[in-house]
C-alpha cells in the first residue's frame, strides 16, 4: 500500500477511480475541501476513518497532509509502448518529458504538474538514480500525478533511440545550443530534463538531436529543473497551439 497525503491529490485520486483502502481524515480538519472529500467519499463508498492529527503526522511523509491521508494501492507505471500508443490515439504529436536523474521530489510533482497543463504525453524516468512516485511527488504534483502517466525506463538512452525509430525528435535543455524560443519545437518531441546538480550525463547528449537553452543575464547561471522545466515546456505548448 501507498499513501495519498493533501487534499487536492486525494480529491484527484477519487475524481479518477484510483483503488482506495480507506480515507484517514483529522477529527479536528473539518471545514472547507474536507467537506468536499467526505462527500465524495460517501458517494464512491469509500471507506472514511476519523484519526487524530498526531496518528496523521506519524505517517505523514509530506509533512503537509493537510489532514487528510488516502491509503492506495502502489503506482502502476506505465510501459513505453504504452505512452506512444495512447498519443497516437489522441491523433496528436507525441510531446514526452525525458527526466536525466532528477532526485528532488518536489522537483519532479512539479514538473508532473507542468506536464499535465501543458498536455504532454508522458513523463519518463530512469529507474536508478531517480525519484520514483512517493506521497512527496503527488502532493507537489497537486494531483497530477493521477493523470500524466509516468513510466520508468532500464536506460534513458536506449529509450531516446526508441524514441526516435518512432519519428520523435529528442532535445536536450542545457547551456550550450540555440535559445530555445528560436529553435522549432513543433512536431513529435521529447525533452530532457537534467538533474539538479549535474545537468544531463554526455552520453545522453550525445543522443539527442538538438540542444536548446535559456538566457540569462543574472549571476546565477543556472534555474531550479522544475523551474526550467516549466518554462521549455510552455515554450512548446506556444508553439503547438500557434501552428493549430
Amino acid at each position: 500500500m501507498a499513501n495519498i497525503e493533501g487534499r487536492n491529490p486525494v480529491i484527484e485520486a477519487i475524481k479518477n477511480n484510483r483503488e482506495i483502502d480507506k480515507i484517514m481524515i483529522s477529527n479536528s480538519a473539518k471545514e472547507g475541501s474536507i467537506k468536499k472529500i467526505i462527500g465524495m467519499a460517501k458517494e464512491n463508498n469509500l471507506v472514511i476513518q476519523y484519526v487524530d492529527k498526531n496518528k496523521l503526522d506519524e505517517i505523514s511523509t509530506s509533512h503537509s497532509h493537510q489532514g487528510v491521508i488516502a491509503q492506495v494501492s502502489e503506482y502502476k507505471y506505465h510501459e513505453l509502448d504504452e505512452l506512444i500508443e495512447s498519443a497516437k490515439k489522441q491523433g496528436e504529436d507525441p510531446f514526452f518529458i525525458i527526466l536525466d536523474e532528477i532526485t528532488d521530489p518536489h522537483n519532479l510533482g512539479s514538473i508532473i504538474r507542468t506536464a499535465d497543463a501543458v498536455g504532454a504525453h508522458g513523463v519518463i524516468i530512469p529507474k536508478r538514480r531517480s525519484v520514483h512516485i512517493t506521497p512527496v511527488v503527488a502532493k507537489a504534483s497537486a494531483g497530477a500525478v493521477e493523470y500524466v502517466p509516468v513510466c520508468k525506463v532500464t536506460n534513458i538512452v536506449n529509450t531516446i533511440k526508441r524514441l526516435k525509430e518512432e519519428g520523435l525528435w529528442i532535445a536536450a535543455a542545457d547551456m550550450d545550443g540555440q535559445t530555445f524560443y528560436e529553435q522549432n519545437l513543433t512536431g513529435p518531441l521529447g525533452l530532457v530534463i537534467g538533474s539538479e546538480g549535474f545537468g544531463i550525463s554526455r552520453l545522453v547528449k550525445q543522443n539527442c538531436d538538438y540542444i536548446v537553452k535559456m538566457p540569462m543575464i543574472g549571476n546565477v547561471t543556472s534555474l531550479n529543473a522544475s523551474v526550467a522545466g516549466g518554462i521549455l515546456l510552455y515554450e512548446v505548448f506556444r508553439q503547438r497551439i500557434g501552428k493549430k
